[in-house]
């Protein structure tokens, strides 16, 4: 049976999106393969093989910890593949790999390739050159990776997978917040950094929608990363100032992190999904997961036009793209959905969209990158 070894930062008992596909992943290939994990400490459970953890609060602490152990697991192990969850595990990839003669292949993710910190862009990106498979999550990062100096010819578009078919209640949500109680909920669901464009929403998009909806509640379900690879800016207190400085204290719920539980319930209570995410310098949004997860649940999304949103989000069947920063428009459409003006986007058409990403599906197709019976088979950069 082939051997596999998988390394990655984001994993379980982390949460987040980034954590949920390294999760997905290990769990697909173990399906075809022995899958052993360097991962971030307390993953051990989640890990269907051995398991060796390591400190995944400070970049540089992970490059040389995560290098060390992969080295060590592939020597043992003899891996037919080593594969990284995202561009920070390319040099321990990479070595482990050439030391077990092995292939090597790893996500990438958008911000992997166009982050500006000098020791990253020294030792990651050489690395993602030398692999023999890149694996994007949107037409936009392949892009990028191919103007981050990697092949053409090794990059393979892998949109991020969700779950489908999960029934939302609502009212474990509404009985946790009973101040959302009997209000229209605009979701704006994901961590608290500047790029999503939070703060910059509730300034200039939120106002002209609360006088046209007194009713209208915007729901901030998540919180400010402590480990994320590029960390400028307070977009927590930027959120709050903005809340203050509009008057808005009573359309802003935010919840900081939930369960996947409450935040299933979440989606079942919400009128609509806003990702006002912004293009920033040495900063990129790769996909949108949460538009798709919204979707999932027959729910809209109107977003932005940046970074990889475009791949998560079909105008006029999962929602609506704006220009990115074109905040009168992006309320002028946000007001037509409210009021009832769907044009051809229904609930129906949500999840069907989001059926075509189910995790199944995804699984099917990294086995096949993976293994080699896909290669140039599906979205190709």
């Amino acid at each position: 049976m082939t051997a596999m070894l998988f390394v990655t930062r984001n994993f379980p008992p982390l949460v987040g999106g980034m954590e949920r596909l390294a999760l997905e992943s290990v769990r697909a290939l173990a399906e075809a393969a022995d899958v052993a994990v360097v991962g971030p400490k307390g993953c051990a459970p989640w890990v269907p093989g051995p398991a060796v953890a390591v400190s995944h609060h400070s970049a540089g602490r992970f490059l040389l910890e995560s290098w060390w152990a992969a080295r060590r697991l592939a020597a043992r192990g003899a891996p037919d593949w080593v594969v990284g969850g995202s561009g920070l595990a390319a040099p321990a990839v990479r070595s482990a790999a050439r030391a077990a003669g092995a292939r090597a292949a790893c996500f990438v993710h958008g911000l992997d390739l166009v982050v500006d910190s000098r020791i990253y862009r020294a030792t990651c990106l050489p690395a993602l050159r030398r692999m023999d498979l890149v694996i994007a999550n949107s037409r936009n990062t392949a892009r990028l990776a191919v103007e981050a100096g990697i092949r053409a010819d090794r990059i393979e578009v892998l949109h991020p997978g969700v779950a489908v078919g999960e029934s939302p209640d609502p009212d474990r949500f509404l009985s946790r917040f009973p101040v959302a109680a009997g209000r229209r909920l605009l979701l704006s669901v994901g961590r608290l950094l500047p790029r999503k464009g939070v703060a910059d929403f509730v300034r200039q998009a939120l106002p002209p929608l609360v006088a046209r909806h007194p009713e209208l509640l915007l729901v901030v379900a998540g919180g400010v990363p402590d480990n994320a690879l590029k960390r400028e800016g307070d977009e927590g207190r930027c959120l709050a100032d903005a809340v203050v400085q509009t008057g808005m204290a009573n359309h802003v719920l935010i919840t900081g992190e939930l369960s996947d539980e409450l935040l299933l319930s979440l989606y079942g209570a919400g009128s609509l999904s806003v990702f006002s995410v912004k293009d920033l310098p040495g900063d990129v949004e790769g996909f949108g997961m949460v538009a798709l997860e919204a979707a999932a649940h027959g729910l809209p999304t109107v977003a932005f036009t940046a970074g990889g949103v475009a791949d998560a989000v079909s105008s006029g069947v999962s929602g609506s793209l704006v220009p990115a920063g074109d905040y009168e428009q992006m309320a002028a459409c946000i007001g037509d959905y409210l009021a009832g003006d769907l044009g051809t986007v229904t609930a129906e058409s949500c999840r069907a969209f989001a059926a075509g990403f189910a995790w199944p599906q995804f699984g099917e197709r990294l086995r096949a990158l993976i293994l080699g019976e896909d290669r140039g088979g599906g979205s190709r950069a």
